[in-house]
Formats: C-alpha cells, sequence, structure tokens
C-alpha cells in the first residue's frame, strides 16, 4: 500500500457518495489514479503538493511514450484535474497543477447508425408466437423507440411503463431521471410481450421479479444478455453488420434530428446532461442535408 492510498480512498468515497458516479467512472478515475502514483513512486515524489507544470509535463511525455491514445491520455489528464480539485477544496494541497493543462483532444467520430432498411430486417427477425421472440421484439422496438442505454433497458420495471400516456419512466446516469414517450409499434410489441410471454417465462423463475425483460429462465436479463440477444438477432437476420445496443441509441437520435427534431429534445430524450455530446449526431444530419440538396435544388449541379 504506497502513501497515496488514503487520498485515493477518499476521492474514491467523494465520488460514490457526493457525485454518485457509477462503478464504471469510479474505476476510470481509481486506474488514472494508480498509473499517476505509479508514476510519482517511479519519480521519487512522495508530497502531492510537489506536482508542479515542469513533471506533469514529464508525466504527459510518459504516457505517450507507454503508446497511449491521445483520448486516453486527456481522459487522464481530466481525472488527475478534478482529483486535486478534491484535494484542493479539503485543504491538501494549496493549488491544482492541472487546471492550465491542456491536452487536444481527438476528433470525435461520428457514431454509427442503422438505416430503416436494416432495421426493419431486426424488427422482421423474431418469432412472435414464442415468449422469448415476443420479448427480442419488444426489446429492438424499446431501444428504437426510446434511445436509451442498454443499463437503463437492463432496469425498466414493469411499474415504470404508463400505457395510458405512452411514456417510460427511466433512471439513467447519476440517478437522474427522466420520462421518454413511445410510439405505437412499441407500444404493440410491448402488450403483447408482457401480457403474454413475460408471463410465461416467469412460470420458470425462482422467484418473483417485476423486471420487464426476463431471460429463457424467468430471471432479469442483464446488460451482457441484452447484447448476446441483439447479436443472434442480427445473425438470424443474415446481416453482416455489427449491433451493438448503443448503435440502435445512435439511430434513433440520428433519424430524430434527420426528421426534424429540434437538439434540445433530442438532448433531454438522451438525458445528455451537456449538448455538447448531443451535437455530434448534427454531423450525420448534415451529410444528409447535403445528399437532399444536392438532388433537390435546381441549380445545386449542372
Amino acid at each position: 500500500m504506497n502513501h497515496f492510498t488514503e487520498f485515493s480512498h477518499a476521492f474514491r468515497e467523494y465520488l460514490q457518495v457526493e457525485k454518485n458516479a457509477s462503478p464504471f467512472t469510479v474505476k476510470y478515475y481509481m486506474d488514472d489514479l494508480e498509473s499517476f502514483f505509479a508514476f510519482l513512486d517511479q519519480e521519487a515524489i512522495s508530497r502531492l503538493e510537489d506536482v508542479d507544470h515542469k513533471l506533469i509535463r514529464i508525466y504527459l511525455t510518459w504516457l505517450y511514450e507507454k503508446k497511449m491514445a491521445r483520448r486516453t491520455v486527456s481522459r487522464k489528464i481530466s481525472s488527475l484535474k478534478s482529483f486535486y480539485r478534491f484535494l484542493e477544496r479539503h485543504n491538501h494541497v494549496t493549488e491544482n497543477p492541472f487546471i492550465y493543462v491542456n491536452v487536444p483532444k481527438a476528433e470525435k467520430t461520428i457514431p454509427g447508425f442503422l438505416y430503416m432498411e436494416e432495421l426493419e430486417k431486426l424488427f422482421d427477425v423474431s418469432d412472435l408466437e414464442k415468449p422469448l421472440g415476443q420479448r427480442n421484439q419488444a426489446l429492438i422496438e424499446t431501444l428504437y423507440a426510446t434511445g436509451i442505454r442498454v443499463s437503463e433497458c437492463q432496469r425498466i420495471r414493469l411499474s415504470d411503463i404508463d400505457f395510458s400516456i405512452g411514456t417510460m419512466f427511466i433512471k439513467g446516469k447519476g440517478n437522474k431521471e427522466r420520462y421518454i414517450p413511445f410510439g405505437r409499434f412499441a407500444e404493440i410489441a410491448l402488450e403483447t410481450y408482457i401480457n403474454d410471454g413475460r408471463e410465461k417465462l416467469l412460470r420458470k423463475a425462482d422467484a418473483a421479479t417485476d423486471a420487464v425483460f426476463l431471460n429463457a429462465k424467468g430471471g432479469p436479463l442483464t446488460v451482457r444478455g441484452i447484447r448476446k440477444i441483439l447479436n443472434k438477432m442480427v445473425e438470424d437476420a443474415a446481416m453482416t453488420i455489427h449491433v451493438h445496443p448503443h448503435k440502435l441509441r445512435h439511430t434513433f437520435a440520428t433519424h430524430m434530428l434527420n426528421e426534424g427534431a429540434d437538439l434540445r429534445t433530442v438532448q433531454e430524450l438522451l438525458g445528455h446532461e451537456n449538448l455538447s455530446s448531443t451535437q455530434i449526431y448534427t454531423h450525420v444530419t448534415k451529410d444528409r442535408l447535403r445528399h437532399v440538396y444536392m438532388n433537390s435544388h435546381p441549380r445545386a449541379k449542372e
């Protein structure tokens, strides 16, 4: 146990209790701190307040020599900024040496999405006479209708769905809550599954559950289970593309914007804290706008 452990433990508690960070986020922060502490030990630095701009430059060089991607380095610096902000607030250091460190972020890649013809293949592949087929149909209709994260989908309970007004109550990142509407196709798929297939699956279970999406044994479906189901649906549809739950989220956002939804509305539906997270989808819609323009405007081309 190194001499920085007490600070990392305190920071972990701060992330979990005060910031309500997800286990995934906490793990990334802790990994970044562990990497930094290893560097400090290598440089014989025993006090966190001894870290200065010169040492940070050496640290950046150390990271790049490990062939780390620019995005990874950027995340590590962001983690350390937050860590030192925490230390400063609790009077463990007098200043934050990372506050003026800027690492150029890698250009965001345009998220992949599915075209309607590809989606239709997935919508048509399930056997709706069987409980698992009904579940799979309800699952893909829900993911596409709402754009929710796979973890949010896995957590949906029966009481979260209000069929009278066509909305779902979703608990997202950091326990942030939002209501999302869903349309007729998702409604039909969910009602069919909940009233028929789910009841049959539930009879196989050892214990009762109010989770909407169940596995073949009647227990709550896991995030990993949802991914496996999508992979199997793609395989059954004889598709050669890779489809993961997040791709359906990208597809939801892209299709909404292509059909005229405003960015703020899509941001709210996706549960993005910052508009910049949603703006990445405008790259896709700009391409579509140009395509439509070039094929529609009388004087767009000779």
